[in-house]
């Protein structure tokens, strides 16, 4: 079952925020009610992208009281729970969470400004371009400043 990152992303929206076994236990359990394979270490490169690209943003535990981080729409998510999803929270055995914008913004904030020094220091010109992007929607998404961030990114982009 190929799924977006959108929908991906809308599975944990659902949820207000799933752990990585819990997303992946949910996209398992909606596969198999597509009749498809239901392993769920088999979506963990769909979900490991949507975390990259930031659609997903892990939240601490310590913030929410959970076991492991939570993931939870990120800035650049449209989410968009696939069809057959909105029975999930009915099958599933997975406390509803509430996370706000301004504690799911300062993680990706952080990860932002460590992905930025890391692209610039490896002088990953793709990254980099997509790291500017992702600066905007998370400025706009959450209200967190991370020009600091973009400025090096641009900085170096010019340079090139």
């Amino acid at each position: 079952m190929d799924l977006t990152a959108d929908e991906i992303a809308g599975v944990a929206g659902l949820f207000g925020g799933l752990t990585r076994a819990e997303l992946t236990r949910a996209l398992a359990e909606l596969a198999y009610k597509r009749g498809g394979t239901h392993d769920p270490e088999s979506f963990e490169p769909a979900v490991d992208r949507a975390v990259e690209s930031y659609h997903l943003v892990a939240v601490e535990p310590d913030e929410l009281r959970a076991e492991a981080p939570v993931l939870v729409p990120g800035p650049v998510a449209f989410p968009n729970p696939p069809a057959g999803a909105d029975d999930l929270p009915h099958i599933l055995d997975v406390p509803e969470r509430t996370v706000d914008r301004e504690t799911a913004g300062r993680a990706a904030g952080e990860r932002l400004l460590a992905e930025a020094a890391a692209a610039v220091d490896d002088g990953d010109g793709d990254r980099v371009a997509e790291l500017i992007d992702v600066s905007y929607e998370l400025e706009a998404w959450a209200g967190v400043d991370v020009a600091t961030a973009r400025d090096r990114l641009a900085a170096f982009e010019d340079a090139r």
